[in-house]
């Protein structure tokens, strides 16, 4: 059985509720799933699953939570090369802009994506859920 983690930061709930929806998925999909907030993962817990999905909301100037998500997934990323990994959050204005610039730096490290993230206006609708499922499927 495919051991996958579910890593996210939230200042609202709403990417905490994104992480619970696609942890449930991982279960009906047949995996088994442990969630983890920023600051309770770091790189020795890569090794330990399969997959991993890794959630933050657009934060101040469309950027992702430094203080906590950033430096963890930063100092993730040297472990991650070869493993397939999902990116997932919240936004409340803009466009998603952070979410092109975070995947567009996964890619450019090298690391391998197993789809196209997920992200949803405040909190996860009837869309959101469906995209949710389907990363969990993904994974």
């Amino acid at each position: 059985m495919k051991k996958i983690a579910v890593v996210y930061w939230s200042m609202t709930g709403n990417t905490e509720q994104m992480a619970n929806v696609l942890a449930d998925a991982i279960v009906e999909a047949g995996a088994e799933v442990k969630v983890f907030t920023a600051s309770e993962f770091s790189a020795a817990e890569v090794a330990n699953y399969d997959a991993i999905a890794f959630g933050c909301p657009a934060m101040g100037n469309e950027e992702l939570e430094d203080t906590e998500f950033l430096p963890m997934f930063e100092s993730c990323k040297p472990e991650l090369k070869g493993k397939p990994i999902a990116l997932f959050g919240s936004y409340s204005w803009a466009d998603g802009e952070w979410m092109r610039t975070w995947e567009a730096d996964c890619v450019a490290d090298g690391l391998t994506l197993a789809c196209a993230p997920v992200i949803c206006f405040e909190a996860p609708d009837e869309a959101g859920v469906s995209a949710l499922k389907e990363l969990a499927a993904a994974l």
